[in-house]
């Protein structure tokens, strides 16, 4: 498989700096072409959420190359690498825990990560960041059903988190898994990005049908400017990724 994307990165109104971070990586192995995305959306009634969110994708940057990678490239069993990543995800919590009690902190972040494999997907998932699948078809009235979200929100009805990637102990990710095939396309977003934007939207704007990697970035831009306009001041980044032949 090969695939168009983009990426995102805005920082709201709300904060000084951007506490989102975000990477979108691929690689050609002997087992075919792997991409990996991932969303981390820092908390901001917290201490240094663009620190928690920073560290946590910069060693999934490293996981990447040395842990899944060699994984794929060893033919591992699909739950093997299951439970190492979610092992890696478990050690990363343990340092940024102990880092935080170091130091008197409260440190969290989001986590949605997407892993690609020929016609695979597996996704990790802790906090109300977002993973969408989307698939051709029509719009409008059909569009509900052509926008799938793959994720579901760890946060109450205040919009306050009650699971994420930080100093109040482990959660288990959520995992799914999936197949995939040409034509679909996958959504990874911030609650910033699509607070103001409904399903609708989303699967009129961003339908994968004609899709280039141009097209792409102006169709992110563009829902990322609207939502300004809405109203919203949070940090907003998505990562768009359409799967080729």
């Amino acid at each position: 498989m090969n695939y168009e994307s983009d990426v995102y990165w805005n920082r709201g109104a709300s904060h000084s700096i951007n506490q989102d971070s975000l990477i979108l990586l691929q690689a050609l192995t002997s087992q075919g072409r792997v991409l990996m995305a991932v969303i981390c959306d820092g908390m901001g009634g917290m201490d240094m959420g663009e620190c928690a969110s920073g560290y946590l994708v910069e060693e999934l940057v490293t996981w990447f190359y040395d842990g899944l990678l060699d994984a794929i490239g060893k033919k591992k069993a699909l739950w093997i690498i299951r439970r190492c990543t979610e092992r890696k995800i478990y050690q990363i919590q343990s340092r940024m825990q102990r880092y935080a009690d170091r130091r008197s902190l409260e440190m969290g972040t989001t986590l949605s990560m997407l892993v690609l494999w020929e016609k695979k997907y597996m996704l990790w998932h802790i906090g109300d960041s977002r993973i969408y699948h989307l698939r051709s078809g029509l719009i409008g009235k059909e569009s509900q059903r052509k926008v799938h979200l793959l994720t579901n929100d760890h946060a109450d009805d205040k919009g306050r988190l009650y699971k994420c990637v930080g100093n109040f102990g482990y959660f288990v990710p959520d995992f799914k898994m999936g197949s995939i095939k040409k034509g679909e396309a996958f959504l990874l977003c911030s609650d910033g990005f699509r607070n103001k934007m409904g399903i609708e939207e989303i699967g009129e704007v961003l339908a994968p049908e004609n899709m280039t990697e141009d097209k792409i970035r102006k169709r992110l831009r563009e829902i990322g400017e609207a939502v300004l306009r809405r109203g919203e001041r949070d940090d907003l980044s998505a990562v768009y990724v359409k799967v080729c032949k």
